[in-house]
């Protein structure tokens, strides 16, 4: 069947896929074909003499060269006289003379009517004139006629090549004389311009002329090699530059019939070597491509099979040309309408043939097109270059139209396995390619295509095997040629068809056809996406995948993920990659690695899908680990690969892989690795001085432009915490403004020591982190010992330290320490060796050297409270997990008093060694702390809007640790306010967690408010009265149930006493609040 998807469709030749078929060879069909071509032109079509001609000729013989001479000129005359009264229908003078002659002649006298009879007498007569100055005058004379009308043009023409039979350079002569006078005058003519009688006489002289070439062509038989490329050129002289319209198409294509026929026919055309081939076609490919988008006549048959013939001559074709004609053609046939759409929407015509026959004919022509092009060279590289011109009709959103074009390769293909015999070496790996497209119609709509595309490819796999020897292989594959796309066997047959492809198949085509599948993934065509993305998930499930093969597939499947839109595609391609990477682990990250910038939004998917198996999820993050260790020096780091380094990648990888939900329980499993990594990693870009922009941004708005190396990785480093729910470690380090020590060599190891002390504090992973770090201090690498002495020496006043190692272990690795040959590395070690933990007795000295400075602390008017405070936080630390025990209590109340001190620097040290206090008391005295940082909550909070930066910044971390230790409610909200909120909506939020977290504590937390209303600092002050209004205007309910009488009699004295501040917002404060403590004292009396 014939079917071009638009719904019945007439008759074609479909051979059995399985067995030879009975059909002409295409060289004979073409010759049939060929010489049933145009039938309604004069002279085109009669190769068989006329019955009267040798009798005719013989007279004419007899004749004498006056009488001959006279002849033609009656004929010439009757001719010129009957055309000048075409339109009037009248007899003329001449016709008596003419019928004389025909008389003369023993033809019917009635056939003077009859113009064709007459001019072929014309010729005739010529052609047996032996006065070479008669032919050329009487052929003058005929060219002298007017060209107006077809039927004189082909009449002229046919005399003209009767007449080169044997007067040919007189012929050749005469026509050259005409195109350089009457053709070159037409042609000058500006076609806006009034036609007048003489110009329409010769407008139509060039297509005279080209009749007249066929003609030549028709009728000097073995002597048309010598002028064959002559008659050619002039052909293309004379449809190049006349005028563009039907009559001088169809007369073009007259000539190139005959011309071609003729050549043919002309046993030594094989041998001889033409110049004007590719110059005809192309003029033959101009006629194709100005052909309506209907079909009326035979115009693309006859174009199609000209070319045909051409091609068959030497030279063959070039590559090029070939490839133009293959365009051309392939456009012009599959771009006309569905069959349906043909019969109902071209023009009727008078006598225009049925449409069917012409789309069969039509569709025919091309299939000998291509039939003859792979047998001009039967090879599989051929096959390959046809088949890529049909691609694009392949992937046509017409169903009609790729119906066609799947038609057309299973002909082709089924002509080459039943006659031809291929070249074994070619293995051309567009093949895969090919396999691929057509794989991808299995599942069309048209059910005609899904049957034709999936013999095609098994035609194709045919040829493979027929390449291979492997003729076995045929029988297996032709038990899968008959399913149902919809059976239960669908699968399993695709499953079957994925081991071939890998099995016969080069890796070079297997690979072509697996970049086939992924490029269809985003098919507009759901189907074909569908399918492409089933194929490659069994592609990627089949054991052995080729390794060579890896980076090409994720580099395809990275370009087109962002025109995939179906989430079932999506989630089938995720299972893909993630198949590929329980392979190939190593490679798909190496790959995924180097396809473009880590925080591009793409590449994310795939790494998003290594992480649906957790034990590959854990080997990309290992991998990962493993690359960012690969520290190349200096000299790289600075040049222009900087961009591309595998480490640097790796480290914007795992930054964006923290913030991936998916990875988060593999990265919270190897935690300690990536934080040793990334902290050695920050270390080396210290060192490698790339610290350019590290300061540059802002933290809450890092995504505004492209962060540079070590930036990224105090970043990374950040996000671990964040991302692990180890916010409180990140907070201590933010509101300390500790991080900020990470950027700069100098303040390197205090970072890490205070990044250590707080996850000692919190026991943030501390057992995984210090094994990593006892191992770190074994490795060769100065910055891996660096960083493993300041975990272990911190981790020492962790509690449980003991539990996940032995003191014995502790005690070798800081001995091993001493004898490095980094002094901060010997430094730490003994620091850590002198540890309470390593030597407990140091405790009770600790403790009695602090009562000291405990009674000179609360001395009044001590000289130098800041030193002595510096010196208290030191013996703090040193004491860490032993604590301070009852000296807590004490230190914590006389700090607390110290708030509201006059010097800025006393605030700042007072209310951070409180916070060190609270977080160092021990287990043992926590409820009494607990009170005291209740009591302090206030005044911190007030103290966040001290004039001195630093005094507020100390705040804010006083005060976040006051809250962890009262487990308030929505403490890493209150942190992130606290860090990054600005203005009154940010003061309001932290104002309403404090509140919330204490429901019921407004009598403390009004009198603590009260007491900052006489501070000489306005900011102070200021706060205050904000958090007296806004208890007063969000709680006033509260207020009334929670106030005694003494309470509100406090208030309103504080309140009238403002009533004559000389501050102006003071007085305001009184104002706009004193109505609501006289109703709240009415409320609270009653």
């Amino acid at each position: 069947m014939l079917d071009d998807g638009s719904g019945q469709s007439p008759q074609r030749p479909a051979p059995s896929v399985y067995g030879k078929t009975k059909r002409s060879l295409p060289r004979q069909e073409q010759e049939l074909e060929l010489n049933n071509l145009d039938s309604g032109l004069l002279g085109e079509c009669l190769n068989v003499l006329p019955s009267w001609e040798d009798m005719v000729v013989s007279k004419i013989k007899n004749m004498m060269i006056t009488e001959q001479s006279l002849a033609l000129d009656t004929i010439c005359h009757f001719l010129e006289e009957h055309n000048q009264l075409w339109e009037k229908q009248k007899e003329s003078h001449r016709d008596a003379s003419v019928k004389k002659l025909l008389e003369f002649l023993s033809l019917d006298p009635k056939e003077a009517a009859d113009k064709a009879i007459l001019f072929h007498l014309y010729g005739l007569i010529l052609r047996e004139c032996t006065s070479e100055e008669q032919v050329q005058c009487h052929l003058a004379s005929l060219l002298e006629l007017s060209h107006q009308h077809s039927s004189q043009r082909e009449g002229i023409a046919l005399a003209v090549g009767l007449a080169s039979t044997k007067h040919l350079q007189e012929v050749w002569a005469l026509l050259e004389h005409l195109g350089r006078t009457k053709f070159l005058r037409s042609a000058a003519v500006s076609p806006d311009s009034q036609p007048s009688d003489n110009h329409l006489r010769w407008k139509w002289v060039s297509s005279t002329s080209l009749l007249c070439y066929g003609q030549i062509a028709k009728h000097i038989k073995k002597d048309i090699l010598p002028w064959v490329d002559n008659i050619a050129s002039r052909m293309v002289y004379y449809y190049s530059c006349g005028p563009c319209d039907e009559i001088l198409k169809s007369s073009f294509l007259s000539a190139a019939i005959l011309l071609t026929r003729s050549l043919r026919d002309e046993h030594g055309a094989q041998r001889y070597k033409f110049t004007q081939i590719p110059e005809l076609v192309q003029c033959l490919l101009g006629i194709l491509q100005k052909e309506p988008n209907f079909l009326t006549t035979f115009s693309r048959q006859k174009v199609i099979l000209v070319i045909v013939g051409l091609s068959n001559l030497r030279p063959r074709l070039t590559p090029l040309l070939k490839s133009q004609v293959l365009k051309t053609c392939l456009h012009s046939v599959y771009k006309l309408p569905s069959t349906e759409a043909l019969k109902s929407g071209s023009p009727s015509l008078e006598r225009a043939p049925d449409i069917m026959v012409l789309y069969k004919k039509t569709i025919r022509a091309l299939d000998l097109l291509l039939q003859n092009f792979i047998a001009e060279n039967p090879s599989m590289d051929e096959v390959c270059f046809l088949l890529q011109h049909t691609e694009h009709w392949l992937n046509s959103d017409k169903s009609h139209e790729r119906c066609r074009a799947v038609q057309s390769i299973f002909l082709l293909l089924q002509y080459v396995v039943d006659s031809l015999k291929l070249a074994e070496e070619a293995v051309p790996s567009i093949l895969g390619h090919q396999i691929g497209l057509l794989t991808l119609l299995w599942r069309d709509k048209d059910e005609s295509t899904q049957q034709h595309s999936h013999h095609c490819v098994f035609l194709l796999m045919q040829l493979v095997f027929q390449q291979k020897g492997k003729l076995e292989e045929t029988s297996q594959w032709s038990k899968m040629t008959h399913f149902e796309i919809k059976s239960r066997e669908w699968e399993e047959k695709l499953y079957h068809m994925v081991k071939a492809f890998k099995k016969d198949l080069t890796v070079a085509q297997h690979t072509q056809l697996i970049l086939t599948l992924v490029h269809n993934l985003g098919s507009g065509n759901y189907l074909r996406g569908d399918l492409a993305a089933q194929l490659l998930l069994m592609m990627c499930e089949e054991p052995g995948f080729r390794k060579e093969q890896v980076a090409e597939l994720l580099q395809g499947l990275f370009q087109e993920l962002p025109n995939i839109h179906s989430r079932s595609i999506q989630q089938t391609i995720s299972k893909a990659t993630m198949a590929l990477g329980i392979q190939h682990t190593q490679e798909v990250v190496e790959v995924v690695l180097s396809l473009c910038h880590p925080s591009e939004r793409w590449i994310l998917l795939l790494w998003k899908a290594l992480a649906t198996n957790y034990h590959l999820s854990r080997d990309v993050i290992t991998l990962l680990y493993i690359k960012l260790k690969l520290r190349p020096p200096r000299k790289l780091l600075q040049s222009k690969y900087q961009a591309h380094l595998v480490s640097l990648m790796a480290l914007g990888t795992i930054y964006e892989l923290l913030y991936t939900p998916e990875y988060r329980n593999t990265v919270r499993w190897a935690f300690a690795g990536i934080l040793l990594g990334l902290l050695t990693e920050l270390y080396y870009l210290l060192e490698m001085g790339l610290v350019q922009g590290i300061f540059d941004y802002q933290e809450d708005n890092i995504a505004s432009k492209p962060l540079g190396p070590c930036r990224t990785c105090l970043e990374a480093l950040k996000g671990l915490f964040w991302t692990n729910q180890y916010w409180e470690v990140f907070a201590d380090l933010k509101l300390t403004q500790a991080w900020e020590l990470f950027g700069k060599m100098e303040t390197f190891t205090r970072g890490v020591t205070l990044l250590a002390r707080a996850m000692a504090h919190y026991n943030c992973e501390v057992k995984a982190v210090l094994g990593q770090a006892l191992i770190s201090l074994k490795s060769t690498e100065e910055r891996d010992n660096i960083v493993g002495i300041c975990i272990i020496t911190e981790f020492l006043n962790s509690p449980d330290v003991f539990q996940y190692v032995s003191r014995k272990v502790i005690d070798n690795s800081l001995s091993m320490g001493l004898s490095s040959r980094n002094r901060t590395v010997r430094a730490m070690s003994l620091q850590g060796l002198g540890s309470t933990l390593m030597h407990p007795n140091k405790v009770t000295l600790l403790r009695s050297k602090l009562m000291e400075l405990l009674d000179n602390f609360l001395q009044p008017e001590f000289k130098d409270p800041v030193g002595l405070m510096e010196i208290m936080g030191h013996l703090l630390h040193c004491l860490g997990v032993q604590g301070i025990g009852t000296l807590s209590f004490k230190i914590a109340q006389h700090l607390l008093s110290l708030f509201t001190d006059e010097r800025a620097k006393v605030r700042e040290c007072a209310i951070f060694l409180f916070g060190d206090v609270i977080h160092y008391g021990g287990k043992k005295f926590h409820q009494s702390l607990k009170i005291l940082a209740f009591q302090a909550t206030v005044p911190l909070l007030f103290h966040m809007a001290d004039p001195c930066p630093e005094v507020a910044m100390k705040a804010k971390f006083t005060f976040l640790r006051c809250a962890i230790l009262l487990k308030w409610e929505f403490r890493k909200e209150l942190f992130g306010k606290l860090a990054w909120g600005q203005g009154l909506g940010a003061a309001n939020d932290i104002f309403v967690y404090m509140i919330e977290s204490n429901f019921g504590n407004y009598q403390q937390f009004l009198s603590q408010a009260l007491m900052y209303l006489d501070s000489p600092h306005k900011a102070l002050k200021g706060a205050a009265m904000r958090f007296i209004g806004a208890l007063l205007q969000d709680y006033f309910s509260d207020l009334c149930f929670y106030l005694t009488k003494d309470d509100v009699i406090i208030l309103k004295n504080y309140l009238e006493a403002l009533s004559h501040d000389p501050d102006s917002r003071t007085r305001r404060f009184y104002l706009n609040h004193w109505d609501d403590v006289v109703e709240l004292s009415h409320y609270v009396m009653s």
